[in-house]
């Protein structure tokens, strides 16, 4: 019995991981991670104020409570989790900037962002922390 729960669960296994080889999100991720730069995708405060408010997208991806105490001027509020859900409201010809309290958040909603073709979408290095 446990030698046939044994070959189970490593059939399992090895099926798993023949699809993720397989998966177009595996190769897409395999691309991204390949050919991105270590600095891919940040964006400082100093480079938000020369590119100009009128030219951004910024998104604050914390929570609703969060950014109604206290947001940056311009922003809209979706929260990293639901960056997906809102992609009717993102637009692909501005520069997305995202951030949350310290950038962790805001760079998975970049992530997701950039598997699903957003091209020019930058987390703000900081956060909002470093904002204030």
């Amino acid at each position: 019995m446990l030698l046939k729960i044994f070959l189970g669960f490593t059939l399992i296994i090895s099926a798993s991981y023949s699809y993720a080889e397989q998966s177009p999100i595996t190769e897409k991720l395999i691309g991204y991670m390949e050919f991105a730069s270590y600095s891919d995708g940040t964006i400082t405060q100093a480079q938000v104020k020369s590119l100009g408010m009128d030219n951004l997208f910024i998104i604050d991806a914390r929570s609703k409570a969060r950014f109604e105490a206290e947001h940056i001027q311009g922003a809209i509020n979706i929260e990293w989790r639901q960056t997906l859900h809102h992609l009717d409201e993102i637009p692909t010809d501005k520069t997305v900037v995202l951030y949350c309290d310290s950038g962790l958040l805001s760079s998975k909603a970049h992530f997701a962002l950039k598997l699903v073709g957003y091209e020019n979408v930058r987390v703000l290095l900081g956060g909002y922390a470093d904002w204030k």
